[in-house]
């Protein structure tokens, strides 16, 4: 069928259902709601992450009305019907549930009962254009069980944590907000092909806390933080020293090749360059449990009820009646302590090349994947900051052979690595997709580094999520670091972090790390990227009201202040959740 033109040259517009189609029953309908962008999700505005692309980025209105705001060809109030099963308020089965059956009842009774308010605050409202977005009561359950099914399935080691969260975010979301998450219900459920809104001819009013890619570069250089009296949570910030080398070869070779597994924990031994019958380690297969240990929070009930024991949510199994509930060919280890990684490939320092002159935020995220010696990197990614301009993703070739691509975390398979080329080689087709073009591979760790400080100076801020893994998989010192772990703490400080998967659901409303196929390098380096860009536009917020400008994109104080002020407001920002922040004025 031939496609209507959209009012907004970039958006797509499907035809009109005919009568025939609006009247089938039991299959997915031809038709999807336009979902409004949220703020919190398009930072920056101008581009999203290409997971995300249909709900951020497809040229949207920020705040579309439900009738006037859609094509002629297709009203809102002629949607066509949908034929919604009955279902109890029951949690749905799962292979693997994440807690028991009471728990998910519980959370569930809770998800339902803030989205009943949500829906007959809607239904009270005054406003007709949004009548078509009023849900029965089904249709309500239904909803409820789709949000809870879906965290359960996709995030089991922190599922208490993010249902949690959905909930409060449904306890505290506004009307608008309200029907943007109807939206994308029913888009998921019902309707397939988009239909996109008309944008409004006022352009959406700028933020207060809105910054131009300058100031905001120019205001991210005092969020960055020492790394010095970090060493112990595994932040290298020396060069090991021959001596120190000597002592790790030593121990390594008083080892004779035993390591212990990190996933099983068990003892084998490894074979670098194989053994005569071919095999890189002993001791068989290795079998684990892929998530954690979860120990449930102590309740008052406990005394009366008995404590909960603790299970692994990837089976929802206790430490008694399970050793493991997945199979892999061999068992793995890394190592943590910089003398036994230099030993492997010695540290460097970001080096300076004043011929370059300065250079703009980096935002870097690294895969690593376990081989005969340890875990090592196999996939760089670096983004321009705040752009998220891909300046650098490519394979690693490791030093020692491949044991496990860790493809549940890496997102790096073996085909990926047979089908890549050489660094520098042109794709044949540069129009075709970025998912289907070959990954380009650099021959070793050494070349991806140097490749890597070809974007840096020594002063250029280096942006990462718990970023000491990154830099030590790259054997890289670099003075100027921010590292989300840092900007947003846990509630108990270190060593405790919040994951990055959880952030980015709380702050940006982006899922990320969810699907079966691992982390996604490039996505994670663009959350965490964002994740600094709110930090930043906070800060400008706080010094904007205290009488800072900008001129010429360098910040000004207000008489009496100075521009070291600056960090003090940075840190008084990062407190970890449910603690009052510091007075910047006190």
């Amino acid at each position: 069928m031939a496609e209507q033109p959209a009012p907004n040259p970039t958006a797509k517009v499907s035809t009109p259902t005919t009568s025939s189609e609006q009247s089938s029953r039991g299959t997915r309908q031809d038709l999807q709601l336009a979902s409004a962008s949220r703020v919190k999700s398009q930072l920056p505005s101008e581009r999203s992450s290409p997971k995300h692309a249909t709900k951020e980025a497809s040229g949207q209105s920020a705040t579309p009305a439900c009738a006037a705001a859609m094509t002629q060809a297709i009203p809102l109030q002629t949607l066509p019907p949908r034929e919604v099963r009955k279902e109890a308020l029951n949690p749905r089965l799962i292979a693997k549930a994440p807690a028991d059956h009471g728990s998910r009842t519980t959370v569930l009774e809770k998800l339902h009962g803030a989205i009943v308010k949500l829906n007959s605050k809607l239904a009270s409202s005054k406003d007709s254009s949004n009548e078509c977005f009023i849900l029965t009561p089904d249709e309500l359950i239904i909803m409820a069980l789709d949000e809870e099914e879906k965290v359960a399935k996709e995030s089991q080691a922190v599922y208490s944590n993010v249902i949690r969260q959905r909930i409060f975010r449904f306890m505290k979301m506004s009307s608008e907000d309200w029907v943007n998450a109807v939206k994308d219900h029913l888009n998921d459920r019902y309707y397939k092909t988009p239909i996109q809104t008309v944008e409004t001819t006022q352009a959406p009013e700028p933020t207060e806390a809105r910054l131009s890619v300058r100031e905001e570069i120019f205001l991210v250089t005092y969020l960055t933080t020492p790394l010095e009296g970090l060493e112990d949570l595994d932040y290298v910030t020396k060069v090991p020293s021959q001596a120190d080398i000597e002592l790790a070869e030593q121990a390594a070779a008083n080892s004779q090749g035993w390591e212990k597994c990190d996933r099983c924990s068990s003892r084998f031994e490894v074979f670098p360059g194989r053994r005569d019958d071919g095999k890189l380690t002993s001791g068989g297969e290795c079998i684990y449990h892929p998530n954690r240990l979860y120990k449930p929070r102590r309740k008052k009930t406990d005394i009366a009820t008995g404590s909960s024991e603790p299970y692994y949510p990837c089976c929802s199994e206790g430490i008694a009646t399970s050793s493991g509930c997945t199979k892999a060919e061999t068992h793995v280890f890394k190592f943590r302590d910089a003398k036994r990684l230099a030993m492997i490939q010695q540290f460097e320092r970001t080096p300076a090349r004043p011929e370059k002159g300065p250079m703009d935020p980096v935002s870097l995220d690294c895969e690593m994947g376990y081989t005969t010696m340890g875990l090592e990197l196999i996939r760089l990614t670096a983004l321009s900051w705040p752009e998220g301009r891909e300046l650098l993703d490519i394979l690693v070739r490791p030093m020692g052979e491949i044991l496990d691509f860790n493809t549940r975390f890496s997102g790096i398979c073996s085909k990926q690595y047979a089908s890549a080329v050489p660094y520098g080689t042109q794709t044949p087709d540069p129009t075709s997709s970025s998912s289907n073009k070959p990954m380009q591979l650099v021959e070793s760790p050494a070349a991806a580094r140097e490749l890597l400080f070809g974007l840096l100076q020594p002063e250029t801020p280096l942006i990462g999520h718990a970023i000491e893994n990154d830099l030590n998989a790259c054997r890289v010192i670099h003075p100027t670091v921010i590292d989300t772990v840092l900007l947003y703490p846990a509630q108990g400080g270190l060593p405790y972090r919040i994951s990055l998967k959880t952030l980015s659901l709380n702050h940006l409303e982006r899922e990320i790390q969810s699907g079966d196929n691992g982390h996604d390098s490039r996505e994670d380096a663009l959350a965490t990227g964002d994740l600094v860009r709110i930090r930043a536009r906070e800060c400008w917020k706080v010094l904007k009201d205290k009488g800072w400008t900008f001129k010429d994109d360098v910040l000004v104080p207000p008489p009496g202040a100075e521009l070291q002020d600056v960090r003090q407001v940075a840190k008084s920002l990062q407190k970890p959740p449910g603690l009052k922040r510091n007075n910047p004025d006190s």
